[in-house]
């Protein structure tokens, strides 16, 4: 991760805390380091700042030129003389917020206020401190709380309501009917509130179904680009608090998702399906309609869940699904299936009279 700046690490440490110690003994404040920029530790120059979070990588600890590193009390003593060790309970934790803090000073600010392009009903409500950027669109009764940035192409429906300090990126559309919670962000190319896909059977043709409800959305949800969230049919689509929803995801009308759950790129979830709070979807993964998944479930990549899940636990394969301890164990058997057969047809041909 690049920067036009650099900091000192004592900047960092009042910011963010942890310890700051090295191996050598050297004189030097450790404080006054020099920093530009966040990078990994293979990568890593004397104005680097890296962390270490996987052990397998501990090795490196004594190969990278980094100028300091994020760890954990029982590695310190591996960071190698010249890098800066700063000692942290959980260096992942510590990098997610050092790139939140990092973000916020090196990355240049929407320009408030609306651009000269962007179209704007005049009964729009538009809180304070909001960017609304080229070639924009909100329609006629949309609220946009304070703080919020609606980005060059956007489109925001009639009646849309989007919280405090949300920022929609380019090209994101909200269809009528869509309310979004504070501080969430939304990456090109999301589309939230098209109609779910319903059709009556008749005569050998689809009869159209109109999509009469909405979608909601919690607060710090993050959906990634190109992501797509169907309105309702009757009821709403709700996605929760703290959702986290990576790009190219297809979520079908009525779905509801529980707080804090997420999902890895190119899931797929059918209608009504109904997902609890703190689950993971791996990518690639489908949820067939109108299925519930307990709180904790968590469907690894290119699973097809194809019944309700009432425990939560760790749940993987396509045919049958099941709980990963018993999937392994099946799987391991099922790459010998050829030779068991090979082996049941020769004792048959013994036992044929």
């Amino acid at each position: 991760m690049s920067s036009v700046f650099s900091v000192r690490l004592h900047e960092v440490q009042a910011a963010l805390g942890g310890d700051l110690v090295s191996n050598d003994g050297a004189d030097e404040s450790l404080g006054d380091r020099l920093i530009s920029r966040i990078g990994s530790l293979a990568g890593a120059d004397a104005a680097t700042i890296s962390f270490l979070s996987n052990p397998r990588y501990r090795a490196q600890l004594q190969d990278t030129a980094a100028g300091c590193v994020v760890v954990a009390p029982g590695v310190r003593g591996d960071v190698r003389a010249g890098c800066v060790a700063l000692v942290t309970p959980d260096p992942y934790l510590y990098f997610a917020r050092l790139t939140q803090w990092w973000a916020a000073r090196s990355r240049v600010a929407p320009q408030v206020g609306l651009h000269p392009s962007a179209v704007v009903a005049p009964d729009a409500l538009l809180g304070e401190g909001v960017s609304v950027g080229p070639l924009a669109v909100i329609e006629s009764g949309a609220v946009i709380g304070q703080g919020a940035v609606v980005g060059a192409h956007a489109f925001i429906g009639a009646g849309v309501e989007i919280g405090a300090a949300t920022r929609l990126a380019p090209h994101v559309t909200l269809m009528p009917g869509t309310r979004l919670g504070a501080r969430c962000l939304l990456h090109s190319g999301v589309v939230i509130g098209a109609d779910g896909f319903g059709f009556a059977p008749t005569e050998g043709r689809w009869e159209k179904i109109e999509q009469l409800g909405g979608v909601v959305v919690g607060d710090d949800v993050e959906i990634g680009a190109n992501t797509c969230i169907d309105r309702g049919a009757l009821d709403d689509t709700i996605i929760g608090s703290g959702v986290k929803l990576d790009n190219l995801i297809q979520i079908g009308h009525n779905v509801q998702i529980g707080d804090h759950s997420a999902m890895a790129g190119c899931v797929g979830v059918a209608g009504s399906a109904r997902i609890g709070r703190g689950c993971t979807v791996g990518g690639g993964a489908i949820v067939l309609g109108h299925l519930a998944l307990a709180d904790g479930v968590h469907i690894s990549a290119a699973s097809v869940v194809m019944r309700s899940i009432a425990k939560p636990g760790q749940y993987s394969g396509v045919f049958p699904l099941d709980d990963n301890a018993s999937w392994e164990k099946n799987a391991a058997t099922l790459r010998q299936l050829h030779t068991l057969r090979d082996r049941l047809r020769a004792l048959e041909k013994k036992m044929t009279p």
